[in-house]
This record gives structure tokens, C-alpha cells and sequence, in this order.
């Protein structure tokens, strides 16, 4: 057992979770007989769905059949069942040739590096800069339009609207204590209503003694394990190229 579920029930919401995070759909427990080799019947699918439901790692949204995985499911998926997708040394090295030029100016490095990090990860990026005003870059916004979460014009509003409340932003990326050097945050759990949909991954770095922060914003089903190796490399290049 692993984490108080079975191997059973670990390997079945993994599965939910890969396919969710592919599909961007409720998964059901037909979809899933019909998709994959899962050793079992449809009714044991079906009983252990709702199994991980009343046990807190899949929720019903009210308008579908399927389930979907909450906050506390997609952590247990990045911290123990995933697999990263590292990035090579050829894209290390030519993320690191991007930045390098501007090393002696921390507005422009910190434009570019929020824009390689946008293009690299397909998503939305975000830079923060505690100084003696909290500065903020960010790129990527088109990005967002992509993600069926983010179909609805209000959604968009809702998200961008953060941008322009710097409380907001400054809670988000320097309010929550961690002694972790990378974090995962969910919109629902955070109490931002315009993050309500979203995931969010940051880390934390420093700058000629100025504390930092970079992250990427993509709905709560983010390609985890493409995303965290990226933005993990981004943060220790700035940190690396910030104080050369």
C-alpha cells in the first residue's frame, strides 16, 4: 500500500490522472475498460472509483458521469508516481546561451528568461522580483487560450486579472512558506477565486541578495512532468547567471 491505497487503486489513479491530464475530459470507468489493460471488470473500475472519491482523491463535477482528480491526488501523483521528462543537455545549454547576454541587466534577463520559459513549456510564465517594489514580468498568454479550462472568455478574464492586483501576486509567489526549492499550488486551495482553475509550479531564487521567484500557470491538469525538470533548470540559471 502506498499512501493508504492499494497498489490496485495507486495504479488505477494514475491511469485517471494520465488520461485526465491528456484529454482534459472527466474520466469514467468505461472509457478506462475500454482504453486500457487494466486486469479488472468495469464494476471493480466502478467500485474503486468511488472508492478514490470518498477518500479524497477524485471528485464528480456536477454535469458529468466521470470523475476528475482533486488537489490532493495530482500532489500524490507528482511526489510519488511520476515520471520527469528531463530536458537535454543540447536545450540546457541553448536556454543558458538565451539568457547569458543579459546577465549585467536584471529587467532584461528577467524579461528573457520568462519568455524562454513560456516557450519551452507551452504555458504561461511568471517572474517576481522583491526589491523596493515587487517587480513582475510575465509571458506566455496566448498559451492559455489552448487549454479547454480556459475556453470561456470569463475564465481568461478571471485569470489575467490577477496580474493587475499585485497583493495578490505578492502572496502568491513570497506568502507562502516553503521549505521546499520548487512548489506546487492549486488554485482551489489557495483562496484566489481568478486561480480557481489553475495549477501553479514556482521556485525560489536569489539575486544580488533580492529574493525571486519563477513560475508557470496552466490549469490544474499542467503536464507535470515536463514542466517541473524546466522550470527546476530555469531557477538555478537565473540564480547562476543573476549573480555572475
Amino acid at each position: 500500500m502506498t499512501d493508504g491505497l492499494t497498489s490496485r487503486q495507486t495504479q488505477l489513479l494514475k491511469t485517471i490522472i494520465d488520461e485526465y491530464i491528456e484529454t482534459a475530459e472527466p474520466v469514467g470507468s468505461e472509457n478506462l475498460d475500454k482504453k486500457y489493460s487494466l486486469g479488472v471488470s468495469p464494476a471493480t473500475i466502478r467500485n474503486e472509483m468511488v472508492t478514490l472519491t470518498k477518500s479524497g482523491y477524485l471528485k464528480q463535477p456536477h454535469t458529468s458521469a466521470g470523475r476528475i482528480p482533486t488537489p490532493t491526488a495530482m500532489k500524490f501523483y507528482i511526489n510519488q508516481l511520476m515520471e520527469e521528462k528531463q530536458m537535454s543537455l543540447v536545450d540546457e545549454v541553448k536556454a543558458k546561451e538565451e539568457v547569458w547576454d543579459s546577465r549585467d541587466d536584471i529587467d532584461q534577463l528577467m524579461d528573457e528568461a520568462t519568455r524562454s520559459l513560456a516557450t519551452r513549456t507551452h504555458s504561461l510564465a511568471v517572474a517576481a522580483l522583491k526589491d523596493k517594489k515587487d517587480r513582475f514580468w510575465h509571458a506566455g498568454h496566448s498559451y492559455i487560450f489552448q487549454n479547454p479550462e480556459f475556453s470561456d472568455m470569463i475564465a481568461c478574464q478571471n485569470l489575467f486579472s490577477i496580474f493587475g492586483e499585485m497583493d495578490k501576486m505578492d502572496r502568491l509567489f513570497f506568502g507562502i512558506q516553503s521549505t521546499s526549492p520548487l512548489e506546487v499550488l492549486f488554485g482551489e486551495e489557495l483562496g484566489i477565486p481568478e486561480l480557481a482553475q489553475a495549477g501553479i509550479i514556482a521556485t525560489h531564487f536569489n539575486i544580488r541578495g533580492k529574493p525571486g521567484a519563477l513560475g508557470v500557470i496552466g490549469p490544474a491538469r499542467l503536464s507535470y512532468s515536463t514542466v517541473i525538470p524546466i522550470l527546476r533548470y530555469f531557477g538555478s540559471l537565473i540564480q547562476e547567471v543573476g549573480n555572475a
